[in-house]
């Protein structure tokens, strides 16, 4: 039962790291983005290639920095020139994009599965809770708590996250304070992309790489966002776990159902309590 219920905040982890990603982008450009799968692909695919010839750390950051490069690129070449447009156009472009990243990665690097080996130092088994469990996902965990600490911080005591507040609330009223929320968006969107790059990197041990990846973990993190709380760090998180429980312990004791139940629980959230489980608050 332990070890279900680690390798459940294990998946929760993973999917939180990509989920606050969206819930970033989403609480500043109110844009929902189908592209991030996309962009969760595209990390792991960078961050596998660069770990073939430069290790697994240098390709985890290689596929940070690449994946925060496009996401300003998406944000001034995509989202800036759409936010005065009907938002279903964002929702058809970015679900275009990433019907195109999918096609980029096959060309690159073929239809096949691709594996990916645990790093070095994290290989192994660590006790944990009486039972032999494996570092690396482990260290997954820690990663997710740390994500969450990181940007709750980052939104509650820097200056910039002080902006990203005051523009999701209001950015014309923000802007005409002197900030420049252009810059503020362009950061939002390239720390949301990193987040995405970063949990596909993550995620290449644990998972198959394959260029459809992408599209199959999007659904959950939808999933995530709306049971959590459009806009929620905290929904999201708590979304996460329980999402990563039902899934890891459906696939254990409802293989027909597992699937499925997510979905329920969603429908349920919309009906009762459609602002999601943390209200639609900040963070």
């Amino acid at each position: 039962m332990t070890i279900h219920i680690l390798n459940g905040f294990v998946y929760g982890g993973l999917l939180y790291i990509l989920s606050v990603g969206l819930v970033l982008i989403f609480g500043l450009r109110r844009v929902v983005n189908f592209a991030h799968g996309g962009l969760f692909m595209v990390g792991a695919y960078v961050g596998y290639a660069v770990a073939l010839h430069a290790g697994f750390f240098t390709g985890l950051a290689a596929a940070i920095a690449v994946l925060a490069a496009i996401g300003i690129l998406l944000d001034i070449g995509v989202f800036r020139p759409l936010q005065r447009h009907d938002p279903l156009l964002t929702v058809l472009v970015t679900f275009g994009i990433l019907l195109i990243l999918e096609d980029l990665v096959r060309s690159i690097w073929g239809k096949d599965y691709v594996t990916v080996s645990v790093p070095a130092l994290l290989s192994g088994n660590v006790e944990f809770l009486g039972l032999q469990y494996p570092v690396y996902r482990l260290m997954v965990i820690a990663l997710a708590l740390v994500t969450m600490a990181g940007l709750t911080l980052w939104l509650k005591r820097s200056a910039i996250g002080l902006h990203v507040r005051a523009s999701s609330v209001d950015a014309v009223t923000t802007a005409m304070q002197g900030v420049n929320t252009d810059r503020v968006s362009a950061t939002v969107v390239g720390i949301g992309a990193a987040l995405a790059g970063m949990s596909g990197v993550v995620a290449g041990p644990l998972l198959t790489l394959s260029p459809s990846m992408g599209s199959y973990i999007l659904v959950d993190c939808f999933i995530v966002v709306v049971v959590g709380g459009l806009g929620s760090f905290t929904g999201a998180f708590l979304a996460a776990m329980a999402i990563g429980q039902i899934h890891n312990f459906g696939i254990v004791y409802l293989p027909w159902a597992a699937s499925s139940i997510p979905f329920l629980i969603m429908i349920g959230v919309l009906i009762w309590r459609p602002q999601g489980l943390a209200g639609g608050a900040s963070t």
